[in-house]
């Protein structure tokens, strides 16, 4: 005879007895005391941990960015070459210029051959290193997403039914849906393309130092004021993202709870009442997502605005310089090029704000299902149940999940052998 305690998780009950009649010819074994337990695989699932397995397509995506990096560094000379050696005719003895004429020479139509040759090659460089940067981002968010996906679903079906009290079905449903396509739409747009726009606004700041530090150091002159705002944008931005998410899970609760119970909700004509139950929640979501956009809205022109007047400075001293014959007019041009590339990958960062926080937020609210434990766990050196063949009996059995909700109270139930039970509610 086995007894056992009749509340499973709860406060205070009654004394309780469960009385369970084995087959003799089964034995109960416990397991070898010196066994060690088995460790289990954490579900804390890591950006590490979901990077990992993907590394070698990233490293090759990250050949690709360094390969794009180059492309745009390159793209402004054939144009230098073309303004100052053949159509003004003033050779540069300096660096990369004194290359080409060493190789090309000094004649203005094999020198114009060049350029043109210069920028379909670059042209193709950057296609290719394009090309692989984003079909391998492509396939590393989509297997992130697929075992991501896996991972949670699988963990949502071990979690006790009170966990499932707590949580609105919707708003799992959008955790294993809407919160990972948006991981996987900044793998796929954003991670790889962060390091690009990182490689080039390092390049080009390079050599535009080496072209004319003065002109660097005035086109850095606007960069502190546009990361403040850029910075203070995306913590504000990712606080309204995270309140859209909540908000979307809200309202995918709401649509299945009543698609769910549709019989129901037609049997006592609720229709009207379940129709304005949905408008509300969603102007409440339009309301949120409204104020979320207005954020990005304001966001886009003032790093456009900031940008304009760097460039402004530049123009100004520039063109300045190249009436007084201490710069040329090609070098003023490739530096001005040089500005608006090194100007895109601020602007690309800033509006990768959006994109970065809908996916922090995504992996917050993932990481809260998958850091939730299992609430009932076998004890170590539990004994295995045995095959039972007899009679089974609850005495003044208690029984909740919610300790504030009690689901059985002093039931007291006898089952024969042969018979089938059933409790239902």
């Amino acid at each position: 005879m086995v007894c056992v305690g009749g509340t499973l998780r709860g406060g205070d009950t009654l004394p309780t007895k469960t009385t369970i009649e084995p087959d003799a010819s089964t034995e109960s074994k416990a397991p070898p005391e010196n066994k060690p337990e088995r460790k289990k695989a954490s579900k804390k699932v890591s950006i590490r941990e979901l990077l990992k397995p993907h590394l070698g397509s990233l490293s090759l995506g990250l050949l690709g960015v360094i390969g794009e990096g180059v492309a745009n560094l390159l793209e402004p000379w054939p144009l230098k070459l073309v303004l100052d050696d053949v159509l003004r005719g003033r050779e540069s003895h300096a660096g990369v210029m004194r290359w080409i004429h060493e190789v090309v020479g000094t004649d203005k139509l094999a020198m114009l051959k060049f350029a043109c040759a210069a920028v379909i090659v670059i042209a193709l460089l950057d296609a290719i290193c394009t090309y692989a940067e984003k079909y391998l981002t492509t396939s590393v968010g989509q297997w992130i997403a697929y075992d991501l996906r896996g991972t949670i679903y699988a963990h949502v079906q071990k979690l006790s039914l009170a966990f499932h009290d707590q949580k609105r079905i919707g708003d799992l449903i959008s955790r294993v849906t809407s919160d990972i396509d948006a991981i996987q739409s900044f793998i796929t747009t954003g991670l790889l393309s962060v390091l690009v726009n990182i490689i080039t606004l390092v390049g080009i700041i390079a050599v535009m130092a080496y072209l004319n530090w003065e002109f660097t150091l005035i086109a850095l002159s606007v960069a502190p004021v546009l990361f403040f705002v850029v910075f203070t944008y995306t913590r504000r931005i990712k606080k309204a993202a995270r309140e859209v998410r909540k908000k979307e899970g809200e309202i995918t609760s709401v649509v299945e709870e009543v698609l769910s119970s549709i019989r129901v909700v037609k049997a006592f004509a609720r229709e009207d009442y379940e129709v304005r139950r949905l408008e509300e929640e969603s102007l409440e979501g339009v309301e949120i997502a409204l104020r979320a956009r207005s954020l990005k809205a304001k966001l886009t022109p003032l790093v456009g605005l900031i940008v304009a007047v760097g460039t402004c400075l530049v123009l100004w001293f520039g063109a300045r310089l190249v009436m007084d014959g201490g710069l040329s007019a090609g070098s003023l041009v490739v530096f001005i090029l040089y500005l608006g590339k090194m100007y895109k990958p601020m602007q690309e960062l800033s509006k990768m704000t959006d994109t970065y926080s809908k996916a922090v937020v995504g992996y917050e609210r993932i990481r809260e299902v998958l850091d939730t434990d299992k609430e009932i766990k076998d004890i170590r050196g539990a004994i295995r149940a045995p095959r039972f063949k007899g009679k089974i009996e609850f005495e003044h059995v208690a029984f909740s999940y919610d300790p504030q909700t009690p689901i059985l109270k002093d039931v007291s139930l006898k089952i024969e052998p042969g018979q089938v039970a059933a409790l239902v509610g």
